[in-house]
């Protein structure tokens, strides 16, 4: 009932809802969840849509994304509690890309952030509404009809009407105002903080769920793409003949080169066109195809780290200062330095890239495992040269995305191939491709120095960083600097209470597509931090807990020098840092653990996505250097929770996530070709290599809610280096820990 199937948008919006339901439009965006310059767009009113049907249905349209998160069932969760609806009822409908919807970006760590209060508002509203209804059919004050588990009740008289029953009077209520609403108190709450189930996974599980993969429109056929293996290189010439001669390939098709910046563009190259998709990966291997590569041929790894790691041993540009650190240095006390580095990652989704599109008529028909909607809309339609009301852009269910999948050049890909052989085609990357031409984690090179006191603690500290920008993707190679957000990213909000603090970040130019990844700039600015936090306690023969919470000081806010309703709403408050430090120690059993050869536990704690996480990690190292680990301690802040058994899943797989940066994660480029192509050379942590025991300890907090999805993977990474540490005495600054001999 609940599935994700492939409609027209003719049914989907013609069909959804039949004559005499209440359709409810509630507005609901606050401005700062809309994005850059639709922000200033006052007339902008976005809206979702919450429809009731005569016979008690409630239909729910979710906007958001679903990749495992549980993010298509806990949103409406939310606007059921509030309109006290019985979820058995309940059906959701998935939403096609429209901008009424509000941002439909499922990236970021935001929909629940976001999108709270707005479902509460819906919710609230229709329950107003329903119960008014009710009012004026028996006669009698709306204050005394409650809406109770799908009916209205006047307890008065005992009587009571179903919401099918009230749906179309209901309808001709007027919606009322924001300041009219009155909202559940918590002890009324029915969905919310509990364990509400994912309402796809009989279907995940069954194999009949529809993803990306599996879309399928009639008439299809399928294409592989032969891209050039330096990013910016451009066909010279190709040899389709032995190509064709495969059986089941139809024809050949030339994508022309993007055009900078490269943005969500195509990569272009050449297409094969068949009959399915094992006769298009077998065309594709005997295309024979010359390339120019262009002035990316020369990019090495291995040279570019040194680069990066030289830029950040001189003086750059300054992103954050606070008192005098060079007149603390020229003191002459003790201090310490070390370099960090991170490699270039890929995201690896189990589920590669995959959209079918159909071009007809001037107007393109798509399926896409997409996590924006919108951004599909707006690439397809500049590829297309058409305008973006003609882009219809249906959402499937994905297998991960990690935020692979909010850039879509390959729906670009299948509806620029569909106008030019005049049928649907479906564009599969296959997991080489996806390793291959990936948007990557960008590489980053990362210097601290620290002046300290007898206790060592920080007098003065100082930090460098260089990395390619995500700028990059919007703005072309002339984007060097890394971008305000990625310096907000545990760069320029270290949260230490260090009275001489500068922050620095070099240029860094990027020679392949950078894009961003769960939890984007925090996973290299925490690894760098926190290892170095760790050093200092080292150095000073503190207990790390001890010397974590003595860094952060004493409880309070720290002004980031931002303004604005999120500033207001999500401060950064060390207290709560400090809370979850606390209570991952005591829950590890810090304390009574004590390092032993080979076996220790490692902390990090770090503030992301306005979310409080402490990371603790036990770490066992054998004698021939094999890492294990077999216990993860987080405890989080954030925030009121809606789903305590989602959220904690979400920490279980960043804790998972987090182990395959730490332990094995690593991209690299020789002659401006990627070197890996698959998970025998890019693994990922498989059962024997995850954790073994991860357990998630949550704060009770009246907070807003905050982020989840990406927020546990910072602390993890350096967490790990941490613990090996503490086990062997061997610091890895630079990652992945497979490099090196333990």
């Amino acid at each position: 009932m609940n599935r994700i199937e492939l409609v027209t948008r003719r049914n989907f919006l013609g069909g959804m809802f039949s004559a005499g339901a209440l359709v409810l439009g509630a507005r609901l965006l606050p401005i700062e969840a809309l994005a850059g310059a639709e922000a200033d767009k006052a007339a902008w009113n976005p809206s979702v849509y919450l429809g009731l049907e005569t016979d008690g249905t409630v239909i729910i349209v979710t906007h958001r994304s679903e990749m495992g998160t549980g993010i298509r069932s806990v949103l409406p969760t939310v606007l059921a509690d509030e309109l006290d609806a019985d979820w058995k009822r309940v059906k959701i409908e998935q939403a096609i890309g429209d901008a009424k919807y509000g941002n439909q970006n499922t990236d970021g760590s935001c929909s629940i952030r976001d999108f709270y209060d707005a479902m509460r508002q819906a919710g609230a509203s229709a329950r107003v509404m329903l119960e008014g209804a009710a009012a004026a059919q028996w006669g009698v004050a709306a204050s005394e009809c409650k809406a109770q588990n799908h009916q209205v009740v006047h307890a008065a008289s005992g009587r009571k009407l179903g919401y099918g029953e009230l749906a179309a009077a209901a309808a001709k209520q007027p919606v009322p105002k924001k300041e009219e609403l009155k909202f559940k108190s918590p002890s009324e709450y029915r969905y919310i903080g509990k364990n509400m189930p994912t309402i796809d996974l009989d279907d995940i599980c069954a194999g009949r769920g529809t993803f990306g993969i599996d879309a399928k429109m009639p008439g299809m056929v399928y294409a592989m793409i032969a891209r050039s293996p330096v990013f910016g290189g451009k066909l010279k010439s190709f040899d389709d003949q032995e190509a064709r001669k495969v059986r089941g390939v139809q024809k050949t098709v030339e994508l022309p080169a993007f055009k900078p910046p490269h943005m969500f563009q195509a990569l272009g190259g050449v297409a094969v066109i068949a009959d399915n998709t094992w006769a298009a990966m077998k065309g594709r291997e005997k295309l024979k195809v010359e390339w120019d590569a262009g002035e990316n041929a020369s990019y090495d790894s291995t040279a570019y780290k040194q680069s990066l790691l030289e830029t950040v041993r001189k003086p750059q540009k300054v992103v954050r200062n606070i008192g005098d650190v060079d007149a603390e240095f020229a003191k002459g006390g003790k201090t310490h330095e070390a370099e960090y580095y991170v490699p270039h990652l890929a995201h690896a989704p189990m589920e590669p890239p995959a959209a079918v599109a159909e071009f007809k008529d001037g107007r393109v028909v798509i399926h896409a495992a997409t996590q924006n909607p919108q951004a599909v809309q707006d690439t397809v339609a500049a590829a297309l040269g058409i305008d973006k009301k003609n882009v219809e852009c249906h959402v499937t269910l994905l297998g991960g995305g990690f935020g692979r999948k909010s850039k879509p050049d390959y729906v670009a890909e299948a509806a620029l191939l569909s106008r030019e052989v005049g049928k649907p085609v479906k564009v599969v990357w296959s997991r080489e491709d996806d390793i291959r031409y990936d948007y990557y984690h960008a590489v980053a090179a990362m210097y601290l120095k620290a002046a300290v006191d007898a206790k060592g603690r920080p007098t003065a500290w100082l930090q460098r960083s260089a990395f390619p920008s995500i700028g990059s993707t919007f703005a072309g190679p002339s984007a060097i600097y890394g971008q305000g957000f990625e310096m907000g990213m545990g760069w320029t909000n270290v949260p230490f209470d260090i009275p001489n603090h500068r922050a620095e970040n070099g240029p860094a130019k990027p020679h392949v597509r950078i894009g961003w990844l769960r939890s984007v700039a925090n996973i290299y600015h925490a690894f760098a931090v926190h290892s170095f936090a760790d050093e200092l306690a080292a150095l000073a023969n503190r207990d790390r807990v001890e010397y974590l919470l003595d860094l952060l000081g004493q409880p309070r806010k720290i002004d980031l020098g931002q303004r604005g309703p999120m500033a207001e709403k999500f401060p950064l408050d060390t207290g709560r840092l400090r809370r979850v430090i606390e209570l991952a120690a005591e829950r590890s059993g810090w304390a009574k653990k004590k390092p032993v050869k080979g076996r220790a536990l490692g902390i990090a704690a770090h503030w992301s996505f306005y979310s409080y996480v402490a990371t603790i990690v036990e770490a066992q190292v054998d004698a021939n250097g094999r890492i294990r680990i077999p216990r993860v301690d987080i405890a989080a802040d954030v925030g009121k929770v809606i789903n305590p058994d989602r959220v904690k899943s979400q920490f279980e797989g960043a804790s998972v996530f987090g182990a395959s940066i730490a332990l094995m994660g690593e991209i690299t480029a020789a002659n401006g070709a990627i070197t890996q192509s698959n998970f025998h050379d890019y693994p990922v942590a498989r059962i024997n290599e995850a954790p073994i025991e991860t357990r998630v300890h949550l704060i009770q907090s009246d907070a807003p809610p905050a982020g989840v999805g990406e927020p546990g993977v910072p602390p993890t990474v350096p967490a790990i280096c941490n613990a090996v540490f503490a086990a062997t005495g061997k610091r890895v600054r630079d990652l992945p820990l497979r490099k090196h001999k333990i």
